[in-house]
């Protein structure tokens, strides 16, 4: 699958090496080369993991799934404010979050794609699984579901301009990141729980949760957001090959006068 994406995504390609020269500078050429023929091996994958999160049944995903720390959003729901179940663009992401609904029913964000078919495909069956959608453009659902003691699946490691972005580290390299976790915290009393699906070498699958974020928010935007992207990076490095490095992360930078990152 992945010689078969390959040629499709040459320009995304050229974003994904850029991603890893900036994300990892002390690797040398030779093996970011290497990491990036691996992550887009993964992005074949994804497209197969997407379907069977989609049209699997349950009983045959529970076969391929093992959950760690579960508890962990049990003890957070128990505060009756809802769960931020926080989480990135890994490539399992579509799986990962079939999966964590076979445990507990759980609201999705939900971002309009350019693809007619292929949006209306998504959402179609986002809806058929979850508890309900969360259009990105419009949170205050979200904050409805949390306040009713709901669960939502949130990914806010995108780059969506700076302004609505504040700017933080992610890798050492200045990245606009959406305030909008803590914010929404903030509004809701809803616990974050850190959430992490993963593909395994034998092809099972695990999905890892934390414990929820103590002291969070803290009231300060930036070093809110900091807060996050540590949490995304410390898990993007146990597997980097299975993190979505096509999207352009850090387009957006705080002096422009510096040049742009991508060319």
């Amino acid at each position: 699958m992945a010689l078969i994406i390959s040629p499709l995504m040459s320009s995304r390609k050229k974003i994904a090496r850029r991603n890893l020269e900036l994300c990892f500078p002390e690797m040398t050429d030779t093996e970011r080369e290497q990491l990036l023929d691996d992550n887009f091996r993964t992005m074949g994958m994804m497209l197969i993991e997407t379907a069977i999160g989609w049209w699997a049944s349950d009983e045959s995903l529970r076969k391929r799934v093992t959950y760690h720390g579960y508890e962990h959003l049990e003890e957070a729901l128990a505060a009756g404010k809802g769960v931020i179940l926080l989480t990135g663009h890994f490539t399992s992401m579509e799986l990962g979050g079939r999966l964590i609904m076979l445990k507990t029913p759980c609201h999705v964000m939900f971002r309009e794609l350019k693809n007619p078919l292929f949006n209306e495909v998504m959402m179609q069956q986002r809806i058929f699984h979850s508890e309900g959608i969360v259009l990105r453009d419009d949170p205050r659902p979200m904050v409805r579901a949390l306040r009713k003691n709901k669960v939502v699946w949130y990914a806010p490691d995108q780059d969506f301009g700076p302004r609505v972005s504040v700017f933080a580290k992610f890798f050492g390299v200045s990245a606009a990141t959406v305030p909008a976790t803590a914010r929404i915290a903030k509004m809701s009393g809803a616990k974050v729980v850190p959430f992490v699906p993963r593909r395994e070498a034998d092809g099972s699958y695990t999905v890892t949760l934390s414990k929820a974020l103590d002291n969070f928010p803290t009231g300060d935007d930036i070093e809110d957001a900091q807060r996050v992207n540590d949490i995304l990076e410390q898990e993007i490095r146990k597997a980097p090959e299975q993190y979505y490095w096509v999207h352009r992360r850090f387009k957006t930078q705080p002096d422009t006068k510096k040049g742009k990152l991508y060319k």
